[in-house]
């Protein structure tokens, strides 16, 4: 691509953020990256290249190379053939980057999603009221600090007896 005018450039990042917007989380498929907040950024670089920077939910996150090829496999699917797609770790990404989109689908899928901390870090140490995304009781119980994934716990609820996935807030 030639050189590209402010204006062109903008568009190009807006479509191509669009594009990215829709890719889905492989290990939660009922939320886009976009809903997940781990998106940050789309730009257009020299010479009309298209950069995404994504921020993994945790530095470890088995999901991120899944995420970074699907990423590049959609942008280029509608002819942004050479995305550079990096993941950059600060700022860390925190469960309130989830948007509340996305803590909709979770809730809608079975996950209870994490109550919003904003900023507070000495939030992590209360316990929360997980409320049971099936029946909504907020008798639950913690049954293991892990669940089906290293994201999540997996909590019991002492109403209806069934157990969910809690997304963990950090």
């Amino acid at each position: 691509m030639s050189a590209v005018t402010g204006t062109d450039r903008a568009a190009r990042a807006a479509s191509a953020r669009a594009v990215a917007a829709t890719v889905v989380d492989p290990e939660i498929p009922v939320l886009t990256i976009e809903d997940l907040g781990i998106l940050r950024d789309v730009t257009v670089i020299e010479h009309g290249r298209v950069e995404v920077t994504l921020t993994p939910t945790y530095s470890g996150c088995p999901a991120t190379d899944v995420i970074r090829s699907d990423v590049e496999r959609a942008l280029a699917n509608h002819g942004f053939d050479d995305a550079v797609v990096r993941t950059v770790l600060a700022p860390a990404w925190t469960t309130d980057w989830i948007t509340d989109e996305g803590r909709r689908k979770l809730a809608a899928y079975g996950i209870a999603p994490p109550d919003k901390l904003c900023g507070n870090a000495a939030a992590t140490a209360v316990v929360e009221l997980v409320r049971c995304p099936l029946c909504g009781s907020a008798d639950t119980r913690l049954q293991s600090r892990f669940g089906s994934t290293a994201c999540k716990s997996l909590r019991v609820c002492n109403r209806c007896a069934e157990p969910f996935d809690h997304f963990k807030a950090l």
